[in-house]
């Protein structure tokens, strides 16, 4: 099971990764112009980049108390925010029409409730 967990944590701190760093460093309106990156044309630049800043430290809160052993509890912590996170970005992709994009942030939200409820839990 703990293999697992790891499995998960590290498949959504790539997520958080791949998603913070483009948030943070590609301009929004680049961003608006991709593909599941619209909402970032209705979205002001300062919100799309504070979010992108909480996708790389909720890629670090995944993976590195765990890996070093202190405060573990953090990747639990992290995992539940990170289906709040989803939570948003479901709403938002389906306000916009984007089934496909609502699906994906619900494999990534199912993800992270395997996640939390397994460092949470006994294992």
């Amino acid at each position: 099971m703990n293999t697992a967990l790891w499995i998960g944590a590290g498949l959504l701190a790539a997520v958080a990764l791949t998603g913070g760093f483009t948030k943070v460093f590609v301009p929004t309106a680049k961003l608006a112009e991709a593909p599941g990156g619209q909402w970032t044309g209705d979205a002001g630049d300062g919100f799309v980049k504070a979010l992108g800043g909480l996708e790389l430290l909720a890629a670090a809160g995944l993976i590195l108390p765990a890996a070093v052993g202190v405060a573990p509890v953090m990747v639990p912590v992290t995992a539940v925010c990170w289906v709040l996170l989803m939570v948003g970005a479901m709403v938002t992709h389906g306000r916009r029409g984007e089934g496909r994009f609502v699906a994906l942030n619900l494999v990534y939200l199912a993800l992270a409730v395997f996640v939390a409820v397994g460092r949470f839990g006994p294992w």
